[in-house]
């Protein structure tokens, strides 16, 4: 590590909600505005002079190119990073944001040809392959390995235990660990308890080497290929290095604390060529420990810059009055303390009933005027479909918008996406099984909505759907059509005219013309398919959007952000296909049997097929594009894991820790990657102990609570049920503050 400081460098230390940011947008302001600044007080010795020359004719206003690599954590952060310095320089200069992977797979596909003449591969341009689509390709490609026998010792299903392999890769790629030396890391790491996965690391490194290569083959980039590719190779290449150090003389990083390791790489090249830097940490958010992020090791370019840090605003005051405290009583359970009462508890004995006493409380505070709708976060270590249902249910109901933060549910989750399916089903043929009556039932009723200039699709029969916007085909009598004109066959599943039923007058008027409009329709599409007039799934998608779905109205949020992540995924699957389908079968005959996917679909229906059953196993594909919700939409309540609410940088007046017994505050869950203690650079390939596990817990609670109560200005609430869904008691590492605090509403 290199002691040298260069002061023209600055690292921003704070803890969450200090200034940081607030501080990195003035830095940046200063380097583009300020035409007069004094390069000569940040440079004393003489083989700097050059660089100050460089760097005032790279940072000022006449410089065309952008010249600061401009990184944040996440997208989120990302975006709001991007418009800050926009508004602090006034739109004068420009601004290119990037997350450290969107920047490597950037770089990664700009120098493409010099990796392919590097790697000696195919000269194709690069796809990326989303994280849905890397899961259902590896499987494909190593199942022929993955026999039974495999699994039965892995202690596993075949989808998790490839979606573990995979996710070493992309750790490996993080840590600046190349494919080759995964099996090594392993076989240190993995020996005091071998149970962890029962199988060899030299086989797992097999199959990753197996699937880098055939990724390379046919130019597929994964987020652990790419990351490898950038570390690997071009940040080694002297060529790319000096056209990196011609574009870049000044680096502004948010959030460095949440960066991969081989990040440091990149800022340590640019700062040894004298580049400026501005970066900030916080030892309080780090959120991705587990997902890639190496905080400690990032947290070793401070060596290279000033360092100020920053002490706490009036925005975090609750903070300096609660952690103290709070510690304490976690620490010291028998400790006779108690805690201010900003500090409240909600208690019931079982979580339906904590669900509706919070969700009442939440109403009351909002109908009284107390706090402002979008001032109350609801936040918990795991939130399941039934507390996101009930909370958004009895809220909703009140007028009060609901937002979900970044909810990850399965696309299938939504009838919308259920019934677009069962419309592929219906028009091309060969895939007669899989749709059912239940599924044509639930078609006809998302499909017959009512029309209107300024229609929103609602539930069916939600309380607040007009009475004109309901389906013209309500459950009953899409059930009554289903059971009596729905022919199942596993080729040409069909649909009969509703004279088929004898008493089909039972059905009504409005039934009646809406069941054959969309069988008019789907008879269109059928006939064009056969006559190869619509050029792809995704186009009959869009039509079926356009005629039923959209038809000039206005979409509600959520239907909307579901709709387009369908397209993107259906795009995103269709495109590797094509990519897949160019390789020529001579070329697949000749790989060995170990390393060779079996080709992909034999005909365009077969890939549909696959396509139906990616979605309907509950695959949980990338979110699309954001947009952010406007008008009454922008005005809701938050509801979120501690993961999504941390990793958003949000705060709230007031907040309601759900759950606040359950042992998953001091857990990783989701958040934490198998193997990734492993690549952490600190400690490499060293086994993780029990003890190690221990005290990560107990730093993970502590940044947790140090974390939350910096984003919350007015009051805390702690949601407490004595026993959870599955009716096992509660007693999580939190339990000692909810004894400590004030009980304002008691349910026994």
């Amino acid at each position: 590590m290199k002691t040298v400081v260069f002061s023209h460098s600055v690292w921003i230390f704070g803890t969450s909600r200090s200034g940081k940011t607030a501080r990195l947008v003035e830095q940046f302001a200063r380097w583009m505005q300020d035409e007069n600044y004094d390069q000569e007080s940040f440079y004393t010795k003489k083989s700097r002079v050059k660089s100050s020359d460089r760097l005032s004719k790279a940072l000022y206003p006449y410089q065309k190119e952008g010249t600061v690599l401009i990184l944040a954590a996440n997208d989120d952060n990302r975006r709001e990073l991007a418009d800050r310095l926009v508004t602090a320089t006034r739109g004068q200069y420009p601004v290119r944001c990037k997350t450290p992977l969107g920047f490597f797979q950037d770089e990664v596909i700009l120098f493409w040809p010099l990796l392919v003449q590097y790697l000696k591969l195919k000269a194709q341009f690069p796809v990326r392959l989303r994280p849905e689509t890397e899961q259902e390709l590896a499987t494909r490609l190593w199942r022929p390995r993955l026999d039974e026998g495999i699994l039965r010792r892995a202690g596993t299903s075949e989808y998790r235990l490839v979606r573990r392999i995979l996710d070493l890769l992309q750790l490996a790629a993080y840590s600046g660990t190349s494919v080759e030396d995964i099996g090594r890391i392993l076989a240190v790491a993995l020996a005091p308890e071998d149970n962890v996965t029962n199988l060899e690391p030299e086989f797992l490194s097999a199959l990753l080497l197996d699937w880098r290569n055939w990724c390379l083959e046919r130019g597929l980039l994964s987020y652990g290929i790419i990351t490898e590719l950038y570390n690997q190779y071009l940040l080694t290449d002297s060529n790319y290095q000096q056209r990196l150090r011609q574009r870049y003389q000044g680096i502004l990083a948010d959030d460095v604390q949440d960066y991969p390791a081989v990040a440091r790489h990149l800022f340590e090249l640019l700062l040894d060529d004298k580049a400026v830097g501005a970066f900030t940490y916080n030892p309080d958010g780090v959120v991705r420990l587990g997902l890639g992020a190496d905080p400690n090791y990032m947290q070793e370019l401070a060596a290279y810059c000033q360092q100020e840090t920053l002490t706490d605003s009036p925005y975090n005051s609750l903070a300096q009055k609660l952690t103290t405290p709070m510690l304490e009583i976690l620490t010291e359970p028998m400790t006779l303390l108690s805690l201010p009462e900003v500090v409240q508890s909600i208690q019931a004995t079982s979580r339906a009933q904590l669900l509706r006493q919070t969700a009442e409380v939440i109403v009351q505070a909002i109908k009284q005027g107390e706090v402002e709708p979008d001032q109350v976060a609801v936040i918990a270590p795991g939130l399941d479909a039934i507390a996101r249902y009930t909370l958004t249910e009895i809220i909703t109901k009140q007028g009060i918008a609901v937002e979900s933060l970044n909810d990850q549910r399965p696309l299938i989750a939504s009838p919308v996406i259920r019934a677009l399916l069962t419309v592929l089903a219906l028009v091309y043929p060969g895939l007669g099984r899989l749709v059912d009556r239940d599924a044509v039932a639930e078609m006809l009723v998302v499909l017959s909505r009512g029309d209107g200039e300024k229609d929103f699709i609602l539930p069916p029969h939600h309380p607040t759907t007009p009475a004109s916007h309901q389906p013209k085909i309500d459950p009953v009598r899409a059930g009554l059509i289903a059971d009596y004109c729905f022919q199942p066959h596993p080729e040409n599943p069909n649909l009969l005219p509703v004279t088929s039923f004898d008493r089909w007058d039972r059905l009504g008027y409005a039934a009646t013309t809406a069941y054959s409009e969309i069988l008019k329709w789907l008879e269109e599409q059928r006939s064009q398919q056969e006559l190869r007039l619509i050029p792809s799934p995704i186009s009959l998608l869009d039509r079926a959007i356009q005629r039923f779905l959209w038809d000039g109205s206005n979409l509600a949020y959520d239907q909307l952000a579901a709709l387009r992540e369908l397209l993107e995924t259906a795009q995103h699957y269709w495109e590797i296909d094509t990519r897949l389908r160019q390789i020529p079968q001579a070329e697949e005959a000749g790989k060995n049997k170990t390393s060779r996917l079996t080709s992909t679909a034999s005909s365009p229906q077969a890939t549909i097929a696959e396509f139906i059953q990616l979605l309907q196993r509950g695959t949980i594909t990338a979110n699309p594009y954001p947009i952010s919700p406007m008008g009454a939409a922008a005005k809701a309540v938050t509801l979120a894991t501690i993961f999504q609410y941390r990793s958003s940088r949000r705060s709230h007046r007031w907040h309601f820790w759900l759950d606040a017994s359950s042992p998953l505050w001091a857990k990783g869950g989701a958040a934490t990657l198998f193997g990734a203690p492993f690549f952490l650079r600190e400690r490499l390939g060293k086994p993780w102990t029990v003890e190690d596990e221990q005290l990560a817990e107990e730093k993970r609670l502590r940044r947790i609570l140090a974390d939350l109560l910096s984003r919350v200005s007015k009051r805390v609430y702690l949601c407490h049920s004595d026993l959870a869904v599955n009716g096992q008691e509660q007693l999580g590492p939190l339990l000692p503050l909810v004894n400590a605090c004030v009980s304002v509403l008691s349910g026994q």
